[in-house]
């Protein structure tokens, strides 16, 4: 198979060609030359793309996605890597369904105030020690 204009990576990934020339640069993909000013990619190219589209959705790094091809450019996933990240998914799965959970309580609430609702007053309670929100370092504050 022939190898691909810059514009049909684009038209076919869905990828920015800014951003095709970000990940060239990381090292995560490489043309295979140019045509004209216009570089060209190897077909094989279209698959990495699926894979590097795959790890920024599950939330790794560009550097973590760069150790997941081998020398020879084809994958080669590390299982444990790929375990922590799947267990770090479920914990924040189970962290959004807790805060989904506690919005729709907290929407159809029927305490006149939502300082006058017991589950509210503990869910603030948790968020304001830690163990609600984004905060990664540290132990939780006290209460």
């Amino acid at each position: 198979m022939a190898d691909l204009d810059i514009a049909e990576v684009v038209r076919r990934s869905g990828v920015p060609a800014s951003t095709l020339r970000f990940y060239e640069e990381k090292g995560l993909i490489a043309s295979s030359g140019r045509r004209g000013l216009r570089r060209q990619y190897d077909p094989g190219v279209l698959q990495r793309l699926g894979l590097i589209a795959l790890g920024r959705a599950a939330g790794f790094s560009l550097d973590e996605i760069t150790r997941m091809f081998g020398r020879d450019g084809r994958p080669h996933l590390d299982r444990e890597m790929l375990t922590a990240k799947a267990d770090e998914l479920d914990g924040t799965i189970r962290t959004l369904g807790a805060l989904r959970d506690f919005l729709r309580h907290a929407a159809a609430c029927p305490a006149p105030s939502h300082m006058e609702c017991a589950t509210f007053r503990r869910t603030l309670r948790a968020a304001e020690s830690g163990a609600i929100g984004t905060r990664k370092k540290g132990p939780p504050r006290p209460p």
